[in-house]
């Protein structure tokens, strides 16, 4: 079976293919010794949430220190005191 690739290096699959493995909407992509190696992968929230916070290398007090934050009363802002014209007295 063949798969053309686009102008935007993108391939379409054979449905025959995607049939033959689990449904997927995702697939984690290597390369081995010059071929392309694709194996779905489902993807969870929760593990997409992990994954982030593994990127960002967050720990237990930094999480906590934004969630502290997070629940932090907010101040209202200090309203600016207008300007107040001087005084100037009418003249007949």
């Amino acid at each position: 079976m063949l798969a053309k690739m686009t102008s935007k290096n993108q391939l379409t699959l054979p449905k025959s293919v995607t049939q033959a493995v689990a449904a997927a909407e995702y697939f984690d992509v290597e390369v081995r010794a010059g071929q392309i190696i694709l194996t779905p992968v489902r993807i969870q929230r929760g593990d997409a949430v992990r994954a982030k916070l593994t990127e960002l290398a967050l720990t237990e007090a930094d999480l906590a220190q934004a969630v502290d934050w997070a629940r932090a009363p907010v101040e209202a802002p200090a309203r600016a005191a207008e300007p107040v014209a001087p005084y100037t007295p009418n003249k007949p």
